[in-house]
């Protein structure tokens, strides 16, 4: 059973939004009330669910199909979705992927892949929409950029080196953008998964690592999309001058 958080007139953009944690999230914060861009790749995915969403939604749901490694393309969608929604005063930048294998026979052209999408896609997002969330915080409503870290960014985790090296680029920046941003009233977070069960991970090409993965998530409880959607409209819904701003989230079991 899920909790419904108050996020009335809320105006919200979720990345990665086809699948997993940004899919969940987009539903949860569409239950408590807000208006919602669904940004992703997969333009017949984001369709489908915000067919889904709108069957029960108060707020208006918008899909936009964007490869956000593109600058240029987030600036637009960025414009659109503010053409159409209004001013967006939060943001979930949770697209990434998750590509491990051991360091001397991993292929370069993965680790550009996860460079690409969890660091630069996830800085064009904050940046396409950081104007928006200044104005919101100005107008005294809340404001939220949330950043959608892992426990990798500050854990040991072998044959995973560059995964948890752009995480952990992730965890720095949001502390940063926090220093920069938070006193101009824009709550800056990081949210860090631990062992979640979702897609991310199933297109890696190294097939040890691949089922090690898989060994990870049987050999405990894992979360679920939904759990880190659950913490995330938690994070949102707190008063405005409260930022909960690192949230590390594990099965109880990762310890």
């Amino acid at each position: 059973m899920t909790h419904t958080w108050n996020l009335t007139h809320r105006v919200a953009v979720v990345t990665g939004a086809t699948s997993g944690i940004g899919a969940a999230t987009a539903r949860s914060l569409t239950a408590g009330g807000a208006s919602v861009a669904l940004l992703g790749r997969r333009e017949g995915r984001l369709k489908k669910l915000a067919d889904e969403l709108r069957s029960s939604a108060t707020g208006t749901v918008l899909p936009v199909a964007v490869d956000l490694t593109d600058a240029a393309a987030v600036t637009r969608a960025a414009t659109a979705v503010t053409g159409t929604l209004g001013t967006v005063d939060l943001v979930v930048a949770n697209a990434g992927v998750m590509l491990g294998a051991p360091f001397e026979r991993a292929e370069a052209d993965e680790w550009d892949r996860m460079i690409d999408v969890n660091l630069r896609g996830l800085l064009h997002t904050s940046r396409a929409f950081t104007d928006g969330l200044l104005a919101a915080a100005a107008r005294g409503g809340p404001a939220d950029l949330v950043h959608i870290g892992s426990v990798g960014g500050h854990l040991l985790f072998p044959d995973w080196s560059v995964y948890c090296a752009t995480k952990a680029a992730v965890a720095h920046l949001t502390r940063n953008l926090r220093a920069e941003l938070g006193p101009r009233g824009v709550r800056v977070k990081n949210i860090e998964p631990g062992v979640t069960t979702t897609e991310l991970g199933a297109d890696m090409r190294d097939a040890e690592t691949r089922e090690s993965l898989s060994r990870m998530r049987t050999g405990l409880t894992p979360l679920t999309a939904t759990d880190i959607a659950e913490a995330i409209a938690f994070a949102v819904s707190a008063p405005p001058n409260v930022n909960v701003a690192e949230m590390v989230v594990v099965p109880v079991r990762q310890g």
